[in-house]
């Protein structure tokens, strides 16, 4: 059995396109031939409504009920483009608040995706926007972490305040913790400050973060997807946007075999 990775989608920032890189490159990871596993780990349900569970709040099992001791695979959703997801709603936020005070709090959620995770390749944890619990708990379950940027300003500013609080994580509970990338968010290739922020971006942080290759282009189809339960490549695989997700889900799984062969030998010896 191959060992699963798990990569959070993280931002304090809200609208710099968690939800659709988690879905996006959950299904772009599955169209390779690897088996995902979505993680929704927002009580607002994006994750689980955009995939087409409209009414999140009307699951019996999700998230939270697996923050109590479950069997780990209850309640798992088959999505037809191939990934399963353990979705989420409103009862989320009451198990955060529960968390500030439970013993092993910071690890609450890897209990239940250690187990929930066999089987399979890759567990991607869409974050909520803030650096509460809950982000805590995605940062010291995950292997890594992929975060996306509005090519905007103030996103780009704030990134500083969750490469921070990612250090401190891996500091204190997650010694394994890393960034896997920077990835450049509704980009609107018309303008010149959108290329100015890209520029800015990869020399003030590529000489220790990698920024990934892949920018995802601003485009209204790409905010369809979610009104109609698709991933961007049943709705409309020949965008900008699809082939976007596609070569992250490229750059993801070259430097995966990249770090298994540079291990191998000291495997072997």
């Amino acid at each position: 059995m191959s060992r699963c990775k798990v990569v959070a989608i993280a931002n304090q920032k809200g609208g710099t396109g968690k939800t659709t890189t988690a879905a996006s490159l959950g299904v772009a990871l599955a169209m390779s031939g690897k088996r995902v596993l979505l993680i929704d780990a927002d009580p607002q349900g994006d994750l689980t409504a955009s995939l087409g569970w409209r009414n999140p709040d009307e699951l019996e099992t999700t998230l939270a009920t697996h923050l109590e001791p479950l069997e780990p695979d209850a309640g798992i959703l088959k999505h037809p483009e191939g990934v399963d997801l353990m979705p989420a709603n409103i009862e989320l936020s009451g198990t955060e608040v529960a968390l500030v005070t439970a013993m092993n709090r910071e690890r609450t959620l890897k209990a239940w995706l250690d187990e929930a995770k066999r089987g399979y390749d890759y567990a991607l944890i869409d974050c909520m926007p803030s650096l509460g619990m809950l982000a805590v708990n995605a940062l010291a379950a995950a292997d890594s972490v992929i975060v996306p940027v509005q090519a905007q300003y103030l996103p780009a500013k704030g990134m500083t305040q969750l490469v921070k609080t990612i250090g401190r994580v891996k500091r204190q509970i997650n010694p394994h913790l890393e960034i896997e990338g920077v990835l450049l968010t509704l980009v609107d290739g018309r303008t010149n400050l959108a290329k100015q922020i890209e520029a800015s971006l990869r020399e003030g942080y590529g000489k220790t973060l990698r920024v990934f290759g892949a920018t995802v282009p601003l485009a209204v189809r790409a905010a369809e997807t979610s009104a109609y339960g698709k991933s961007i490549f049943q709705h409309d695989a020949k965008s900008p946007v699809a082939a976007a997700y596609a070569k992250l889900a490229e750059e993801v799984l070259e430097d995966a075999q990249r770090k298994r062969d540079t291990h191998r030998p000291a495997v072997a010896r």
